[in-house]
């Protein structure tokens, strides 16, 4: 346990945290933020994993994606009353829920030994608590940049490249003098994708909020991904990667559609006879509307590359909680509009249409009945670092697009909506406000929901030059707001409260 007091007596054990304390210490510099750290320490399942789970066996999908942590951040508001023995009663409960829950997902807490496989020996999970003096909640809130954001993730570890020696999840507890909490949490995808990282943490608060006896938590689905997906004899081929062109500055904007916004694009889109659009669908098609207009590009000279969450369309569907990477990606390759005007319902539609061929032909070529080895191994190698040219119609294999360098504008959508994100209630409150950083992937845009679950939230990520021209552009920013206060009624709560903030 190590104790650091302004910004001095830094002690790390390892080479990353040596780097990460220096680059902490410039971002907390700039940001007048002060930070403190209280306590780092490792936490193990409460009770040992029984032998015969020793060797945690990893899926075809799992095997290719790559080991990066992936982030997320909750917020939680702050007390009326400060009270730092409530902070500390917090964090104690935090620490014993945490073993219990890594109980059920034993993986979590081993760490990788190979290619293929997890060894689950119970070397638990990395857990640091900060306190911060310097930076209100507020203050955060205000101008939420990642320069403010990035000292609350642990050691700096944010879509890092996880090493075999380093916990699979690493956790930090940023606790504020108001009493407001900002938990982060960083899971290696190599183990699960942001449906895994969400359930897990719902998970969690979930056992820390209910008293002990009374809780009947359904365990996680361990070995849907292995069972459906099994390596087998496939070939082992490389991990995809999240690649950048390292002569262009990548820059992270966050754009925020309310849900009144969405409602005006869906009507736009449905008077055009698109069945039941959604509002991923929609701010999909406008982003990319955007782009090609603000960039003076033309859509026939740009691709989509959409993830597709494979649980629920997989025959019988699995369940939520299926542990794991449970996603693949479908394509809207060069979209062609005759009109202008019809161009945003008519990108919806073709959106609609390549999920629907995505959904006909992958669940069950990947794990159904018509399981196709040799349509397996195309995927597979196609998702390399060196993809193959987009020349193949849908719905054959294309290729995933992480690497970037040749398709400068090529287009990569995430959703993470609709998963538990703002359900995890810990036992003080739902949190105020979920996001996540910038990754490094050049044109890629992440969707997380807004906290009253009609907006949507979007993460893009584009070269800088581009960026400077994508977030003046007057459509876009006629339906979404640049980088907004996530929750406004705190600074009203903290004005009323203005001697404990």
């Amino acid at each position: 346990m190590f104790l650091v007091r302004g910004m001095e007596g830094v002690k790390y054990i390892c080479f990353r945290q040596i780097e990460y304390s220096l680059v902490l210490r410039k971002e907390l510099v700039d940001a007048t933020m002060e930070m403190e750290l209280i306590s780092r320490e490792i936490i193990t399942p409460s009770t040992p994993t029984l032998p015969h789970l020793r060797i945690y066996p990893l899926s075809f999908l799992d095997i290719v994606i790559p080991a990066n942590y992936m982030p997320s951040l909750f917020f939680y508001q702050p007390n009326e009353v400060r009270q730092e023995c409530d902070q500390k009663t917090k964090i104690s409960h935090l620490k014993k829920s945490l073993s219990q829950v890594l109980s059920r997902y034993y993986p979590f807490a081993g760490r990788l030994i190979d290619r293929r496989s997890i060894e689950c020996n119970d070397q638990g999970v990395l857990f640091l608590v900060t306190r911060i003096t310097g930076t209100k909640l507020s203050t955060i809130f205000q101008n939420p940049t990642e320069t403010l954001l990035n000292p609350l993730y642990p050691d700096g570890l944010q879509w890092q490249v996880m090493s075999s020696i380093e916990s699979i999840l690493a956790i930090q507890i940023n606790c504020f003098a108001c009493g407001g909490m900002a938990i982060s949490v960083c899971m290696s995808h190599k183990i699960g994708e942001a449906a895994t990282l969400f359930n897990f943490v719902h998970d969690w608060a979930t056992v820390n909020r209910e008293k002990e006896g009374e809780l009947l938590l359904p365990s996680p689905f361990l070995d849907g991904g292995v069972s459906l997906f099994p390596q087998g004899d496939l070939p082992v081929f490389p991990e995809m990667v999240f690649a950048k062109d390292n002569s262009s500055t990548l820059v992270c904007r966050r754009f925020v559609f309310p849900a009144s916004k969405i409602k005006s694009l869906k009507a736009m889109v449905s008077s055009h006879g698109v069945q039941n659009p959604t509002r991923v669908d929609i701010v999909t098609a406008w982003i990319h509307k955007c782009v090609v207009s603000a960039l003076g590009l033309t859509l026939n000279k740009t691709s989509l590359c959409i993830a597709a969450n494979l649980r629920g369309k997989m025959v019988p569907p699995l369940p939520d909680k299926c542990i794991g990477n449970m996603a693949w990606r479908y394509f809207v390759l060069n979209p062609v509009v005759d009109k202008s005007d019809r161009e945003l319902p008519e990108l919806v539609r073709k959106l609609k249409e390549g999920l629907r061929e995505f959904s006909e032909v992958y669940p069950n070529k990947f794990g159904g009945n018509n399981k196709d080895l040799t349509f397996i191994s195309e995927c597979l190698k196609q998702a390399s670092p060196i993809p193959e040219p987009l020349n193949k119609a849908l719905p054959a294999p294309e290729p995933c697009g992480f690497d970037l360098k040749e398709k400068e504008f090529f287009f990569t959508y995430t959703s993470l909506c609709r998963l538990p994100m703002y359900e995890t209630d810990f036992g003080w409150g739902k949190p105020i406000w979920v996001t996540a950083t910038g990754m490094p992937m050049m044109n890629a845009v992440f969707f997380m929901d807004t906290k009253d679950g009609g907006g949507i939230e979007a993460l893009v990520n584009m070269d800088e030059k581009n960026m400077a021209r994508f977030e003046r552009n007057a459509e876009l920013l006629q339906f979404a707001s640049l980088n907004p206060n996530p929750w406004p009624y705190l600074s009203i709560m903290q004005s009323s409260l203005n001697s404990r903030f």
